[in-house]
């Protein structure tokens, strides 16, 4: 099932062209939809995108079912019959776009294993440069809820990886304009503000927060002046050095960047949270994150982060590892 010839050369990717092979994976849900509305309005000229959907072994789903003397033939049939309509329908949305798009059935019946790792194997085969699904996909007898399917893709991809929620009321006309960079001074953080800018075109705007966590947890062994002086200190160098990485990418010479410090509230707040008011009282079309890094002094990990951001983010939500 292809709209265009799609070739296989030239697999590195141009940082200065967005992203030219997309892996979007799809269901019958909404969010599958807002996804597929988000990729191809975001797709630069020339790219390839592979749209698949995983049908779970229902055996898996009921292993018990032998045992209670239950046929799984029907079961089996309406999640096939759902995802071949989700696919045709998902496929036919891009009829009328410049990419060369093609579909791709996965039977876990067949193939085996589970469908985090189907999707990471299927980004891998596709030498995807991103990968796009929705954060609460579901079809029949199967609900991939948010922490089962996405939070182990996250872990397993190679790739970037944009999640979109179910719940984002964003109406997509176009790619992607104000970018939200939250950072935390990483290694990983900054990869994350080089692939990201990939899609700042001529006149977007970028914004790189580095959140200082007021509500820290040491306060019994740390003085808490001490603990927020260490973190707006690390925060200002932090972003210093993103501003010198994103003054390096092609992409942003047109685009506008600003920069600031955000601070969660003293008690019953997180980084998570904060990221995500943030990004709702800017505006965000998209936030951009490293799945792992470090926390200042405590070295904690941004990747605890990173998913309870993708659990209650409102904005699609790029995640990018180190080795991308």
């Amino acid at each position: 099932m292809s709209t265009k010839k799609t070739s296989t050369t030239n697999m590195a990717p141009d940082t200065a062209a967005g992203f030219q092979r997309i892996l979007l994976c799809v269901d019958s849900s909404l969010a599958s939809e807002r996804a597929a509305d988000f990729v191809r309005n975001m797709m630069g000229a020339g790219a390839q995108v592979r749209i698949i959907g995983v049908v779970e072994n229902p055996r898996v789903l009921i292993p018990t079912a032998p045992l209670a003397g239950l046929d799984l033939s029907a079961a089996r049939a309406e999640l096939m019959d759902d995802m071949q309509n989700a696919l045709a329908k998902a496929h036919a949305s891009f009829a009328q776009s410049p990419a060369a798009a093609q579909a791709q059935l996965i039977d876990l019946a067949k193939h085996g294993g589970d469908v985090a790792h189907a999707i990471a194997d299927a980004a891998r085969d596709f030498h995807a440069d991103l990968l796009v699904l929705g954060s609460r996909q579901h079809h029949g007898l199967l609900r991939w809820v948010e922490g089962t399917v996405s939070e182990p893709v996250m872990r397993l991809a190679e790739c970037a990886i944009i999640v979109v929620p179910a719940h984002c009321e964003k109406q997509w006309s176009h790619a992607p304009q104000r970018l939200l960079f939250a950072i935390d001074g990483s290694d990983t953080s900054q990869e994350a503000l080089r692939i990201g800018a990939r899609l700042a075109g001529p006149g977007a705007q970028l914004k790189v927060i580095y959140v200082v966590d007021r509500a820290v947890r040491f306060s019994d062994f740390v003085p808490i002046t001490l603990l927020e002086d260490a973190f707006v200190q690390e925060g200002n160098a932090s972003i210093a050095r993103a501003r010198e990485v994103l003054a390096q990418h092609p992409n942003v010479a047109q685009a506008h960047v600003e920069a600031s410090l955000a601070s969660t509230d003293m008690t019953s707040d997180d980084i998570a949270h904060t990221i995500v008011r943030e990004a709702a009282a800017w505006g965000a079309d998209l936030v951009v994150m490293g799945t792992h890094g470090r926390r200042g002094p405590a070295r904690w990990m941004l990747g605890s982060v990173a998913g309870r951001v993708a659990r209650v983010a409102e904005t699609p939500l790029m995640l990018v590892r180190k080795s991308v």
